[in-house]
C-alpha cells in the first residue's frame, strides 16, 4: 500500500509587497507551525521517502522543514510545474512517480490542494488552511495506476487543531 500526503505550504510573508509572489518565504507563525506539524507527524511516526514540491520559495522551505523536523535525508523534486497549476497536473505529477517510493509527501498551493483534495474524497473540504495534511492510502501497486477509485483518505490534519 502506497501513502501519499498532500500539504499546503505554511503561513506565507507579505512584509514586502514588491517580492513576486513566487518569491515570498514565511511569516514567524509559519515557521512556527512547522515545528507544530512536523511533530504531529512525529507523533504518527511518519516519514516520507520522497518529498516534491512547488518551486515557490513558501513551498521549498515548507518542505525542507518539515524535512529537518522529521530527520528526512532523501531526495527532494522542486517542480515548476506545481505552482499556480492546474489539478491535473497534480495528477500527472503523482502518475509519474518512481514505484520504489512508496510514501509521499507533496507541498503546493490553494486553491489547488483543496481542489484535488476535493477530487479524491466522498466529502467536501472547504478549505485546506496553510500546513493542512491530507493523508492517503493508495491501493494502487504502480504510481501511473493512481486515481480517485484507488484513494481513501487517513486523515486530515492542520496547526490549530494542535494549539
Amino acid at each position: 500500500m502506497k501513502t501519499l500526503y498532500l500539504i499546503r505550504h505554511a503561513k506565507s510573508d507579505w512584509s514586502d509587497l514588491s517580492k513576486k509572489d513566487v518569491e515570498r518565504g514565511l511569516n514567524k507563525r509559519g515557521k512556527r507551525n512547522i515545528i507544530r506539524m512536523g511533530n504531529a507527524l512525529k507523533e504518527r511516526k511518519i516519514k516520507p521517502d520522497l518529498i516534491i514540491s512547488s518551486s515557490a520559495k513558501r513551498a521549498k522551505k515548507t518542505a525542507k522543514g518539515l524535512a529537518e523536523e522529521l530527520g528526512y535525508k532523501g531526495e527532494f523534486l522542486f517542480l515548476d510545474t506545481l505552482y499556480m497549476c492546474e489539478p491535473d497536473q497534480w495528477f500527472d505529477t503523482i502518475q509519474h512517480i518512481d514505484n520504489t517510493y512508496e510514501s509521499i509527501f507533496i507541498v503546493g498551493h490553494n486553491p489547488e490542494i483543496t481542489e484535488v483534495t476535493n477530487m479524491l474524497i466522498d466529502d467536501y473540504i472547504d478549505n485546506i488552511p496553510t500546513l493542512g495534511i491530507v493523508a492517503f492510502d493508495v491501493a494502487a501497486k504502480k504510481w501511473k495506476k493512481f486515481e480517485r477509485q484507488t484513494t481513501k483518505m487517513q486523515f486530515f490534519i492542520y496547526p490549530k487543531m494542535y494549539t
